[in-house]
């Protein structure tokens, strides 16, 4: 690692990760928990010599029964159970944060540099932040429950015991047994089930730990292209193949033309059920994402630009700390913008862009420019959970300081031609800013003669450490050909003698989702509007008060609930009831406690019915919205 991981107790600087292998059986039993049980193999290769402990990340909900040392040769892969006696090792689980433990094991011999250690730890896992375990009522067949990890950013050690960390890489494989009409899907390249309902995996392309990735429930799969298919619960395959027949194929190699190979061979996509709270996870192979993503037009097909972006920013080539989480995402919605400029042109992007700005505005506003998170490089002390230092900053603001280094080139495809270096240069690495720089200087000598990283007020040094607005801002102009109409429409429906034939005479139906999006939060920003606005509005459009598009239903619900609306709020429970998506569901529970009494009461009313099938940290916000929580404790 290039500096200490705060956020990681593992014996990295000791020993490098070569591989890892999962052999789990899944239970839901008792009904409504979902428990792991089996063991994590490591192979190790020693780095030092007479190293005499090994520590890996873990987490207190993880049971670890025993740790033994294996022949270094045996990978643990295929077998249905242990074949080789384990040399038992003492092993003390310690206080490490309170997102985590340290799991330190004595070895008695020490191992010197160079030599391969094979530890397997023998576990049981359930009810940590890691695992969650949906309900039959959770989930939208409503039959089965359903059991999926969400790694990121640092909570599969409550997973599997191991070195979770960004900055270390490795293969996996994995060996998952489940009950009887239960399916395993897992982030890997190789997916082939056996008898006795198991399912063997093998990723041979090292990955970091937080993309491990597995689902175990009732879904079955439809291909969508000669690379890809859509997985879902049976009662919403159809829907999904639907929606994103030939359509990622598309995606994917424009991604190609501009980023360099996509080396992760298959891109599939799982629709997880209605609860979960997420918009999607990006794990290679297999990216998870929320059903919200079902409108039924292709409107928000879209969407998935973004994770596929991280195909090659993100999973590729990967932040080496959460501190540098904008070396993920700032190039990620760089690569994102690349290739909807390519497939959709300058002004829809420009449009998209200035919807992500608004959003950074709206953050900083909230959190004041000069907040330490408001930097791009960011120092998580020891103790801190680098999911609170989650925000807008590294989207945005890294997509800015990336969009400045290509304004420094001044040309687009020799920037393009950068980025296709960069990839290959660093790909199945983890690095830090310093690195990714110093290869931009490197690729582009006369950049680094003129001394581009000193120029006053835009220092490199000063987009990295210095909180604040961006020093440059991307020009957006070429979207105002999206965005004037959008803006104008909105004042004119603002106006209190608003001009119906005016209104009337401006076409939506050919708007695409982002600029119905900007003109409804124009909307938005001018609302409370006049009396009987609404309802015209409504009838004008039913396309977007009547919605299936989830980004059109919340801007909608909004207005109904700022301009108390009430003859529509069964449009609010409705939304509300269809998901539990917390971008979604907790703006309008905000919007309700501030809306009319009909409103308050109503998302009291709709949360009691609702509360079983929302995640459990979404009902833990939605009763602190409500004021539930204080009344409860």
């Amino acid at each position: 690692m290039a500096a200490r991981d705060a956020a990681s107790a593992c014996s990295a600087d000791a020993f490098r990760l070569r591989h890892l292998h999962l052999a789990l059986r899944v239970a839901f039993e008792p009904p409504g928990s979902g428990l792991l049980q089996g063991s994590v193999r490591l192979q190790l290769t020693c780095l030092r010599d007479r190293a005499a402990e090994l520590v890996l990340d873990s987490h207190p909900s993880v049971h670890v029964e025993s740790v033994g040392l294996a022949s270094p040769g045996s990978p643990g892969g295929d077998r249905p159970e242990p074949a080789e006696t384990l040399r038992p090792l003492p092993f003390q689980s310690r206080p490490f944060a309170r997102y985590g433990s340290a799991l330190h094991i004595a070895l008695p011999d020490p191992p010197a540099a160079g030599d391969t250690v094979a530890v397997e730890i023998a576990y049981r896992a359930g009810g940590g932040p890691g695992i969650s375990c949906l309900d039959t009522f959770q989930t939208a067949q409503r039959e089965r429950p359903l059991l999926y990890t969400s790694g990121f950013p640092v909570l599969n050690r409550s997973f599997f015991p191991g070195f979770h960390t960004p900055a270390i890489k490795s293969t996996y494989s994995a060996r998952i047994q489940v009950p009887d009409g239960f399916t395993a899907v897992m982030s890997a390249i190789n997916w082939e089930k056996q008898k006795d309902n198991t399912f063997l995996f093998k990723m041979p392309q090292p990955i970091p730990s937080y993309l491990v990735a597995l689902v175990v429930g009732d879904i079955v799969s439809a291909e969508v292209g000669p690379r890809s298919r859509v997985w879902a619960e049976p009662c919403l395959i159809d829907a999904a193949k639907k929606e994103y027949n030939g359509v990622i194929e598309e995606f994917l190699t424009t991604g190609e033309k501009l980023f360099g190979p996509y080396v992760w061979e298959r891109y599939d996509v799982l629709f997880m059920p209605p609860s979960f709270p997420f918009g999607g996870m990006e794990n290679p192979c297999i990216t998870f994402v929320t059903p919200c993503l079902l409108p039924g037009d292709r409107s928000l097909a879209d969407v998935i630009i973004h994770e596929i972006s991280h195909s090659w920013f993100g999973n590729l080539v990967t932040n080496a700390h959460w501190g540098e989480f904008w070396l993920n995402e700032g190039f990620t919605m760089y690569a994102q913008r690349r290739i909807t400029t390519e497939l959709y042109g300058a002004a829809y992007t420009c449009l998209e862009a200035a919807t992500g700005r608004a959003l950074l505005r709206q953050h900083m506003d909230n959190t004041g420019e000069d907040h330490p998170l408001n930097k791009l490089r960011v120092i998580i002390e020891p103790g801190v959970d680098p999911e609170d230092t989650y925000n807008e900053t590294p989207y945005e603001k890294g997509y800015c300081f990336v969009s400045y280094l290509a304004h420094l080139v001044g040309d687009q495809s020799k920037f393009d031609a950068f980025l296709q270096a960069y990839v290959n240069q660093f790909k199945f690495q983890s690095i830090t800013a310093d690195d990714a720089l110093e290869f931009y200087l490197e690729y582009f000598p006369d950049l680094k003669k003129k001394c581009v990283d000193t120029i006053p007020g835009f220092e490199f040094d000063r987009w990295l450490n210095t909180p604040g607005w961006p020093p440059y801002l991307p020009d957006l102009s070429p979207g105002e050909e999206l965005m004037k109409p959008a803006e104008k429409l909105a004042e004119l429906w603002a106006s209190p003698d608003h001009n119906m034939e005016a209104i009337k005479a401006v076409d939506v139906s050919a708007w695409k989702t982002f600029q119905l999006v900007y003109f409804l939060d124009k909307v938005l920003e001018r609302s409370p509007l006049p009396d009987g606005t609404v309802e015209k509005m409504s009838s004008l459009y039913p396309k977007i008060s009547g919605a299936q598009n989830a980004e059109l239903r919340l801007r909608w619900c909004l207005i109904l609930l700022k301009n108390h609306h009430d003859a529509e709020l069964d449009k609010v429970k409705g939304f509300l009831q269809s998901q539990g998506k917390q971008k979604y569901t907790l703006p309008i529970y905000r919007a309700m406690v501030s809306g009319s009494e009909t409103a308050q009461n109503l998302a009291v009313e709709t949360f009691s019915a609702t509360a079983p099938q929302l995640h459990v940290n979404v009902q833990t916000y939605v009763k602190k919205i409500l004021g539930l929580e204080t009344a409860e404790n």
